[in-house]
């Protein structure tokens, strides 16, 4: 009689840890769904963008305010560039609501990778296997390549192979050497993006900004299809500029707000409390 319970027990034992085994520690947040934008949020920078020659709390050097102070937003009417989507770095602050989903492992539940589409405009995958990174001459893409792992609750993303685009819609430059660190962070119905963007070409501090978004479960994918129209009203190979040193932006701007050029022109001093004191025009209250 004995032996039989202890048979019993065992036969248990066996068949709880068995399932312990098989099934992963799901102690992960879920992030599928549809995320709706926050349009009140930092409005400009999803819209029309902000105002040119703003570069505040920006750590731009030199190179960058450059150009910066050359672009033009003509470029987006060129034939190549009017489908041309938003990179990686972007696509968080765009208008477009983000649709998430994972794939799974079909025998042990665990999740392979991660998937945030933007209407189809760009799919990001952010794998979750434990793959490396490619080399360095690999391909650089919008998306680039992104893995993931969990601290706690949170998903940290390292995002590499970044193409070269735009940090923000007044054409301040990020390279394609850049790299972003992205924390995702879900409160309920709410998820918040945290991203850090580091570049040695064009910033001298990480670049950190957040993003929050809303659960939406009406929302309906519909993609984005894009037209390419024909540039007729330049000749073949002009190229949208505005030439260096020629250009009034940032004292426009600080002239509206109030500001000294100095601070409007932004860089990794700029972004502190202590550069107040170094202002050789204090601003108007």
């Amino acid at each position: 009689m004995q032996d039989a319970c202890s048979v019993r027990i065992l036969r248990f034992a066996l068949f709880a840890i068995t399932i312990l085994v098989s099934v992963p520690a799901f102690a992960q947040v879920d992030f599928s769904g549809e995320w709706a934008t926050r349009h009140h949020e930092d409005s400009e920078e999803r819209g029309q963008g902000g105002e040119l020659g703003d570069y505040t709390g920006i750590p731009l050097n030199d190179a960058a305010r450059l150009r910066a102070d050359s672009w033009d937003a003509a470029l987006y009417g060129l034939s190549e560039w009017q489908c041309r989507p938003h990179a990686a770095y972007s696509m968080w602050r765009s208008v477009h609501p983000a649709r998430i989903w994972k794939d799974l492992e079909p025998v042990t539940g665990e999740i392979i990778a991660i998937h945030v589409n933007f209407q189809d405009l760009i799919e990001r995958v952010i794998y979750m296997d434990g793959r490396p990174h490619p080399p360095d001459d690999a391909a650089h893409t919008w998306a680039g390549f992104s893995t993931g792992k969990w601290e706690g609750n949170m998903l940290t993303v390292t995002t590499t192979h970044l193409k070269e685009y735009i940090i923000r819609r007044d054409g301040v430059p990020i390279s394609d050497q850049s790299t972003m660190i992205e924390h995702w962070v879900r409160h309920g119905d709410y998820l918040t993006i945290a991203q850090i963007v580091t570049d040695p070409v064009y910033l001298t501090e990480p670049f950190i900004q957040t993003t929050d978004f809303a659960l939406d479960v009406r929302i309906q994918d519909t993609p984005q299809l894009c037209e390419v129209e024909e540039e007729t009203e330049h000749p073949a190979g002009w190229v949208p500029h505005r030439l260096p040193g020629t250009t009034t932006d940032a004292e426009e701007f600080a002239k509206k707000h109030k500001l000294p050029v100095e601070a409007v022109r932004g860089g990794a001093e700029t972004m502190y409390p202590a550069y107040r004191k170094k202002l050789t025009a204090p601003s108007t209250p």
